[in-house]
């Protein structure tokens, strides 16, 4: 009982992440009871300790939030709204000890959201509040992207603290696809900007006003639809359509599941160090792949698709160790997905964080001013921001917006359908050209 009571010690943070690719749905794409998903200390309050313990924060991610035409055309704010309303209504109807929580904040880019909650006996230490938007798509368009959230935990004594960066994204699809995924995470690492870190309660760091990286921070999660897929070599047992069967039988258990985890593109590329650099993961393979399902199944996998871990939750802080990129000073209650959940062809995942007891002596500069604790990096790797971003960035938003509005256009037409509607569109430009020749032979006669 001496582990759980350590375990449960207040003064170590507990954050839970939850992402879900609702497959363009809108206000459809949730159910509106979200206990499995957003009620995760419940399952694990038994090896918690004997008075389940509610998460310090709540970090909720959503990717396709809804039809394209209308997350373009930046029409998402009801559905946001709806959904804000919803989680924090279910979160606090769950909570273990009927505790309530306010939004930090919520930030959207196209159809990627993120809303961030905390215990209300936490707020009044929220401070320096920032967010932040890229797109990853061609011209910075946000078909593809990241969203984040940033914010300072003030000390309890009133010093610094310590800073919660929170990143959800959306990465190319396909399994050809796997250089743009890791060109996306690069886009995204420099371009997803913050102010710089304080130097003290009121101040900004003196020796730059440069903005910062999603590196720069005391704790760093990142989660979303990271769309990395489940690659078979030709020469193994369960590659290509032939043995399919016999590949979403293996995924039925957890053993060889293991043994599959080898041939996932995150796990393979993170070893390599050409992605998420420095970040950690639970163990994804206990649960079973997250796509691609048919809709309003429980547990069938669609044959267009092989099955992948694609909803990912990983995670770092100040205290891991560069040297050993497999450890780390956060502790991984639960990492799970959701397979209840029928109405995307993805299930949701969520994660229990809890992170280490913040250190009693704060960092310092070579000046000998309090710093705030930021994360440790391998030596050869800088992150480094691209030239011009926030410029790409707003000019990726006016794109979004011209194409949205065409999108719009072509649905109406449609009667709700885009793909009719250019088809409506192309005929009504043949109908009009065939009427103009008519119109000039007539004419002539």
């Amino acid at each position: 009982m001496a582990r759980n009571a350590r375990i449960i010690s207040k003064d170590r943070l507990l954050v839970q992440t939850a992402s879900y690719n609702t497959n363009l749905q809108g206000d459809s794409g949730v159910p509106q009871d979200l206990i499995d998903w957003l009620s995760p200390t419940l399952r694990v309050s038994s090896f918690l300790a004997k008075e389940p313990r509610a998460p310090d924060v709540v970090a909720v991610g959503f990717q396709e939030l809804l039809p394209l035409h209308l997350s373009f055309s930046g029409l998402s704010k009801n559905v946001v709204e709806n959904r804000n309303a919803l989680i924090l209504s279910q979160i606090e109807a769950n909570a273990p000890n009927k505790e309530k929580y306010s939004l930090v904040t919520k930030v959207v880019n196209v159809g990627v959201a993120l809303l961030v909650y905390i215990l209300d006996e936490q707020f009044s230490r929220v401070a320096d509040v920032q967010t932040s938007w890229t797109g990853c798509g061609p011209a910075y368009l946000g078909n593809k992207g990241a969203v984040g959230v940033r914010f300072r935990l003030a000390g309890e004594d009133g010093g610094l603290g310590e800073t919660l960066t929170f990143v959800c994204a959306h990465l190319t699809a396909h399994e050809r696809e796997l250089s743009q995924r890791i060109a996306d995470y690069n886009r995204i690492v420099g371009s997803l900007m913050f102010p710089p870190l304080p130097t003290s309660p009121s101040s900004f760091r003196k020796s730059s006003t440069a903005s910062t990286t999603i590196y720069d921070t005391s704790h760093l999660f990142f989660f979303g639809d990271l769309n990395f897929r489940l690659d078979l070599p030709e020469t193994h047992p369960l590659h290509g359509p032939d043995n399919r069967d016999s590949l979403v039988s293996a995924l039925d258990s957890e053993s060889k599941r293991e043994e599959l985890k080898e041939y996932d593109q995150l796990t393979a590329e993170r070893k390599k160090g050409t992605v998420f650099v420095g970040l950690r993961e639970g163990d994804f393979w206990k649960f079973k792949c997250t796509y691609k399902y048919e809709i309003g199944e429980v547990d069938k996998y669609s044959s267009l698709r092989t099955p992948s871990w694609t909803d990912r939750v990983l995670y770092t802080t100040y205290s891991d160790d560069p040297e050993t990129p497999e450890k780390s000073n956060i502790t991984n209650l639960l990492y799970t997905s959701v397979p209840g959940y029928t109405t995307s062809d993805h299930k949701p995942v969520v994660s229990l964080l809890l992170l280490p007891r913040l250190s009693s002596t704060p960092a310092t500069s070579e000046e000998g001013e309090a710093e705030i604790p930021v994360l440790r990096l391998p030596a050869d790797f800088k992150p480094v921001l691209i030239p011009y971003a926030s410029l790409r960035s707003v000019i990726g938003r006016i794109l979004d917006r011209i194409l949205g509005y065409v999108l719009s256009i072509l649905t109406l037409l449609g009667a709700g359908s885009t793909m009719i509607g250019v088809g409506n569109f192309v005929l009504g430009m043949g109908v009009l050209t065939f009427w103009r020749k008519s119109a000039g032979t007539t004419s002539d006669v």
